[in-house]
C-alpha cells in the first residue's frame, strides 16, 4: 500500500480521482445523487407545553405562524414559524424538551442593540455565562469580531442573536 493510500484510506476505485497537492493526496470530492443542499432545512425545537411555547415564540419573539400540525400522538402539537422569509423553525411538544445545553439556532441581525432592547422590553431575559464578559444587556464580544447575545425559551432551549458589528 502506498503512502497516499495509507494516509487517506481511499478505496482503490477512488484513488485515481485523488488530486496531488505537493507530496500529499487530497481525497476526491464525491458527487452525491441527492445533495441535501438542494432542500429546505428547519431547526426543530422540543417544548414541554405547546401553548406556553406559542405565547413565547409568537407573543414575545413575534415569529409568524406558517402552519400547525401533529407532534407524534399530539394533535396540534407542533407549529412551524417563518424567519428570514421562509419556514425556518419547527416547535413541537415532546418529553425531551430543554434537555440540551447547546445553542440550537442563531438569528443573524443587523442591529443587535435594538433587537436585544425590543426583546427585553417584552420580557425575554438574556443569559450571561461566567466564562464571558457581558455588557449591561447581556451582549458579549464574539470570537473573531462581532457580538452575540443568548436567550432561552421557557423550557431552557438556548438561542442566540449575532451581529458582525
Amino acid at each position: 500500500m502506498s503512502d497516499e493510500e495509507r494516509a487517506w484510506d481511499i478505496p482503490l476505485r477512488e484513488q485515481a480521482a485523488a488530486v496531488q497537492v505537493a507530496d500529499f493526496a487530497v481525497p476526491p470530492v464525491r458527487e452525491w445523487i441527492m445533495p441535501l443542499s438542494g432542500y429546505e432545512l428547519r431547526t426543530s425545537i422540543a417544548v414541554s407545553d405547546i401553548q406556553r411555547a406559542v405565547a413565547f415564540y409568537e407573543g414575545k419573539l413575534g415569529l409568524p405562524l406558517v402552519q400547525t400540525g401533529p407532534s407524534a400522538r399530539i394533535t396540534g402539537g407542533s407549529r412551524v414559524y417563518a424567519s428570514g422569509g421562509g419556514p425556518a423553525l419547527n416547535v413541537y411538544q415532546s418529553t425531551t424538551a430543554g434537555t440540551t445545553e447547546v445553542t440550537l439556532a442563531v438569528w443573524y441581525v443587523d442591529d443587535l442593540d435594538r433587537i436585544v432592547d425590543e426583546l427585553t422590553g417584552v420580557g425575554v431575559e438574556f443569559v450571561r455565562y461566567d466564562q464571558f464578559e457581558h455588557d449591561a444587556r447581556g451582549i458579549t464580544p464574539r470570537a473573531g469580531g462581532g457580538r452575540i447575545a443568548w436567550f432561552q425559551d421557557p423550557d431552557g432551549n438556548t438561542f442566540a442573536l449575532e451581529a458582525d458589528v
